[in-house]
């Protein structure tokens, strides 16, 4: 067989190299591009006296989105592809080239890379287009999720620097309610509420239309009241803060926050839940609790062929759910942090999907109770262990594509409601253990046990003297 290391490259051409079963050379480094007629010529020049159906092995790192034409390319060739991390990589080359890094470097690991780690390697499976769109949505929507919430914290800032911290009392509820977003847009400034005077502001809000019928507008005058407090701390005029500014500010952020909003419907209406209904028609995945539709759709997008993993617990591994490990001779490290493989949103959903599979499964509460009342966890910590036995079950859902039957501790089936009973009587976690457990205790008992650390070592220093002339 031949191993083809690529380096790819983002804005220059790829680096590859040619090597033999045995892990000897038989090329140069030399470059590739992602046009058909490079990559032929790359496939013709790896199979340079050799059968010809011999097999090829492409060793490569995922470098931006510039694996994926590359990668359909080959894997359309029958050529087995490989993505590897690239802290695998980076290792590696550190043992070969510890002071040294180059493109040609990297092109020469990758290649070594499968004859020393190929049972930690796992040829690349490509998801048909469907699941891959669904993928892709699911990136969008977390990316609109993650920047609506940036938005309404800012909005939020501004609100209580603008306002001294009395926007949040004048009565609107909802900080983002039709009045509070009207407010904003038009009456934000101060020196502006001052200016108008509760009447012209009250005609104004009822000329927009937007004011219920017979609801009363308490927060008017709470804001001309405001208003006035505000500005006796500022000034009037306040030399240093430009009020209007602020109102188009909020105006500006307000209204990319209605588009994110909008975005953000779309994508759930429009292309998730569509695609997840087509690909997932049994919607099996939902009958897990804690998993909706839009945490079902990245579990199913992601996961692609669940095939591809002979166990949950080799999914486990993927998804990056599992903590680091550290055991030499006797002692072994606990409660180390998660790993960093695995996507993003994989683990963003099982954590938060597990915090609610808890509440309603006996087998989950128990796991939960455990790692809390008995191995003194915390929170974050239980919730985490809870999560990889969530994908077991995500697994096996995606696997079989049947329905999760919920069970008690002893395997045997039970309804919601016993389920609940079970978890209320045997598995509810005492307030005491979450005050024990949680960050601030722990920090205290850490640093009570430095303290007494120190005491000693100062003691058994005050004694040496002593010792010696004994």
């Amino acid at each position: 067989m031949r191993i083809i290391g690529l380096d790819l490259a983002i804005t220059s051409a790829h680096k590859a190299v040619v090597m033999d079963e045995r892990g000897k050379f038989l090329t140069p480094v030399f470059p590739v591009t992602t046009w058909a007629e490079s990559l032929a010529a790359l496939l013709q020049r790896a199979r340079e006296g050799a059968e010809a159906n011999c097999p090829l092995v492409v060793v490569m790192e995922p470098t931006g989105a510039a694996w994926l034409p590359v990668a359909i390319y080959l894997i359309m060739r029958a050529v087995t592809v490989y993505l590897v991390n690239g802290q695998q990589v980076a290792d590696l080359r550190r043992f070969y080239k510890r002071h040294a890094k180059s493109d040609r470097i990297d092109a020469r690991v990758l290649a070594k890379l499968y004859l020393v780690a190929q049972e930690k390697l796992h040829a690349l499976s490509l998801s048909p287009a469907a699941l891959f769109s669904l993928q892709r949505g699911c990136k969008q929507l977390d990316w609109v999720i993650s920047e609506r919430t940036k938005l309404i914290n800012q909005i939020i800032a501004l609100d209580r620097m603008t306002w001294l911290g009395g926007w949040e009392d004048l009565g609107f509820g909802d900080p983002f309610s039709t009045a509070a977003c009207w407010c904003r847009e038009h009456y934000y400034s101060p020196v502006a509420v001052l200016e108008a005077g509760e009447e012209c502001i009250r005609q104004a809000w009822y000329a927009s239309e937007l004011a219920k019928p017979g609801e009363k507008e308490v927060w008017i005058p709470t804001l001309v009241e405001l208003a006035q407090k505000v500005m006796a701390v500022y000034g009037n005029p306040c030399p240093y803060v430009d009020f209007t500014a602020l109102q188009a500010e909020a105006a500006l952020k307000q209204k990319w926050l209605g588009e994110l909003q909008m975005d953000r419907d779309h994508l759930r209406k429009q292309v998730i839940f569509p695609l997840y209904h087509q690909l997932h028609p049994s919607g099996n995945l939902e009958s897990l609790y804690g998993v909706g539709e839009e945490s079902a759709a990245v579990f199913l997008s992601f996961i692609g062929d669940p095939l591809r993993f002979p166990s949950g617990r080799q999914m486990r591994g993927w998804s990056g759910m599992i903590p680091d490990s550290r055991q030499s001779s006797g002692s072994e490290s606990k409660g180390l942090r998660i790993s960093q493989a695995g996507p993003n949103l994989i683990k963003k959903f099982a954590f938060l999907d597990a915090d609610v599979a808890r509440r309603y499964d006996p087998q989950l509460a128990a796991l939960y109770y455990d790692q809390m009342v008995n191995r003194g966890k915390h929170h974050t910590q239980a919730v985490c262990t809870v999560a990889t036995h969530l994908l077991d079950r995500v697994w096996v859902v995606v696997a079989k594509d049947k329905p999760y039957e919920l069970r008690d501790v002893d395997g045997r089936p039970v309804t919601p409601e016993q389920a609940r009973q079970i978890i209320a009587e045997k598995y509810t976690v005492p307030e005491e253990v979450r005050k024990r457990n949680n960050r601030k205790a722990r920090r205290e008992r850490i640093e009570r046990h430095a303290e007494r650390s120190f005491s000693h070592e100062e003691r058994v220093r005050e004694s040496l003297p002593d010792l010696v002339r004994g």
